[in-house]
């Protein structure tokens, strides 16, 4: 079942229960943080991350309720070698509040000492600004992303089966092309429109303290149109809606569910080629990786480690109309995440 939600709706009700599951084109869900009925459970981010295939950046801030955190890193996807910089701040349960849309105009600031972050969406951008310290000495970010006012993104709630006040509601807004430039010490890297694309995930929830997931992303140019996908599985109850889709010239074309022929971490096999396929037949693609971006730990059940792994993809998508879109030699990355927070 995909339940599409086509008009503006509360995702709570008054007493903190969820009030609609499903996905939409945009974010169509009424979001307030004060209805949450397990506030010190709420998780937020927005998460920004830019590639041209050779060098990736990564600007997020989080609101986990027991901490806040601005932080960045920039990693070279051929030699691994890579920058990074964490600023986290304790007990900031309401302090700072990210806003509550994610693909209307909204700003976000932050600063701590010589941290400074900001990212601001307009009608047909987004840019995202970063300063902070890492070994090499500084990192300094100014990156704007465009888009068009009518593109199409997939916005989702997800629930959790027997626990009606947990919920996933998040937004993937992916085929952004960037422009903008990243200072790592004095290493400079220059991102253009023609070669780079950036992907918002846009993250509200109160989930189970467990959790696993899968996320897959990518954008090119496939014949002159912006085409990329969303594939997200294995978190929550995806009887309602999956968070799958395809993207072709900013209009989002729906797909089923997916998953991966063979787990990459049997065997320690993360570098081993990955087949994904959606049950519809839609999208039948296979990754074969180059860089595996790990990172992470889980001690005493606490913590996050992830496999983010990065590769040339070959395959077909099949959009709504019927017409087949070949993928050939496609950069874009899934990750495999086990989440315990």
């Amino acid at each position: 079942m995909q339940r599409e939600i086509t008009t503006m709706t509360d995702l709570l009700t008054q007493d903190g229960k969820l009030a609609v599951c499903g996905w939409a084109r945009r974010d169509l869900f009424r979001y307030d943080a004060s209805l949450v009925a397990r506030p010190w459970r709420l998780k937020e981010w927005d998460f920004y991350q830019v590639s041209d295939g050779k060098v990736m950046v990564q600007i997020n801030f989080f609101n986990i309720s027991v901490a806040s955190a601005a932080t960045a890193a920039v990693v070279d996807l051929t030699t691994g070698e890579r920058a990074d910089h964490a600023d986290i701040r304790l007990f900031t349960k309401n302090r700072f509040r990210l806003p509550e849309v994610s693909d209307r105009p909204n700003t976000f600031a932050y600063e701590s000492g010589k941290t400074k972050l900001s990212f601001v969406t307009g009608e047909d951008s987004r840019r995202i600004r970063f300063s902070g310290k890492c070994r090499a000495g500084r990192i300094e970010a100014d990156l704007t992303l465009s888009f068009r006012p009518d593109d199409e993104n997939i916005t989702i709630v997800t629930p959790f089966k027997g626990m009606p006040d947990r919920f996933f509601l998040t937004t993937k807004h992916n085929c952004m092309p960037c422009e903008g430039s990243v200072m790592v010490g004095e290493k400079r890297f220059e991102f253009r429109p023609e070669t780079s694309f950036g992907v918002l995930d846009w993250g509200r929830g109160v989930w189970p303290h467990r959790n696993v997931w899968y996320w897959g992303n990518g954008s090119t140019y496939i014949d002159g149109k912006r085409f990329g996908f969303e594939v997200t599985w294995k978190i929550g109850d995806e009887s309602n809606a999956t968070e799958t889709c395809l993207f072709y010239d900013g209009k989002a074309h729906k797909i089923g569910a997916v998953d991966i022929e063979k787990f990459p971490g049997e065997n320690d096999a993360w570098m081993s080629p990955w087949h994904i396929r959606s049950e519809d037949g839609r999208l039948d693609v296979t990754m074969t990786p180059f860089f595996d971006n790990k990172s992470g730990a889980i001690i005493c059940d606490l913590g996050m480690k992830t496999h983010q792994v990065h590769g040339l993809w070959n395959g077909y998508a099949v959009l709504d109309d019927g017409r087949r879109i070949d993928i050939k030699d496609m950069y874009a990355f899934c990750e495999y995440v086990e989440n315990a927070w």
